[in-house]
């Protein structure tokens, strides 16, 4: 990062060194401008001091850094995609989950229904299969 604001006030002051500043004085007043004096004024051309030359190991240091920032952004976007594809996974599963659940709920209903209504021998059936249908929920749909 303090490369590139290097490299971009070093660009800056290439595009300072190519224009001319002008130091006008009017009734006494001085002021400076990139713009030649009025007519009238006392005017004067200030000499800017050379650009300094480019460094080549800046050069380096920002091609190095600009291919550490792309490697980085490639790995940031393959961890996205595989939280994406772990997140999808999880839903899915919990989607098969939840429907095995209420599979298991709607088994037990209808087998306490049936236990409610047999009569004899078959209620005492009826009610173990019943509980038995609690049991696969529990075990399968913990709360």
């Amino acid at each position: 990062m303090k490369l590139l604001i290097v490299v971009l006030l070093w660009a800056a002051a290439m595009a300072a060194h190519a224009q001319s500043v002008y130091k006008c004085s009017v009734n006494g007043k001085v002021s400076y401008s990139d713009t030649p004096c009025p007519a009238g004024a006392q005017a004067a051309t200030l000499d800017m001091p050379a650009a300094p030359k480019a460094d080549p190991a800046a050069a380096r240091d920002l091609k190095r850094q600009q291919k550490q920032a792309s490697s980085l952004e490639k790995a940031r976007l393959k961890q996205q995609e595989r939280d994406e594809r772990d997140a999808n996974r999880a839903a899915q599963t919990a989607a098969v989950q939840r429907k095995k659940c209420d599979k298991l709920k709607l088994n037990k209903r209808w087998a306490d229904e049936d236990a409610r209504r047999a009569t004899g021998q078959a209620s005492e059936g009826a009610r173990l299969r019943a509980h038995r249908a609690g049991e696969a929920m529990a075990l399968e749909c913990p709360r």
